[in-house]
């Protein structure tokens, strides 16, 4: 079978209507990419940012993460991580940096 869309997947050489698309696996799929919103209390500062950072880093699979300081105030997490996180261990991770999970949305 052919047609006209000019995407290049057919062969103007193919005279077989029984071939069809070729699909190809790949070794390794990449991971998609999951983003937690975390609501911490208690921080103020910029090394409150860096110590939250830096514990938030150390859990597997966790690629980055962003944090909005809101002194005195509820300051905001994102984590992008290459899979779910269990809320466990972001309570955990908030906890050790000294700081109080609010709320988390994933």
């Amino acid at each position: 079978m052919s047609h006209n869309c000019n995407c290049g997947c057919s062969s103007e050489n193919t005279s077989d209507s029984s071939q069809g698309l070729q699909i190809t696996t790949r070794e390794q799929a990449t991971p998609l990419a999951t983003q937690t919103e975390i609501k911490i209390s208690g921080m103020t500062c910029g090394h409150c940012v860096a110590s939250v950072t830096e514990e938030l880093k150390e859990l597997g699979g966790v690629q980055d993460v962003d944090v909005l300081l809101n002194a005195n105030g509820i300051s905001t997490a994102t984590v992008t991580a290459t899979g779910k996180l269990s809320e466990a261990s972001l309570r955990e991770a908030i906890d050790d940096a000294g700081y109080t999970v609010e709320a988390i949305n994933a």
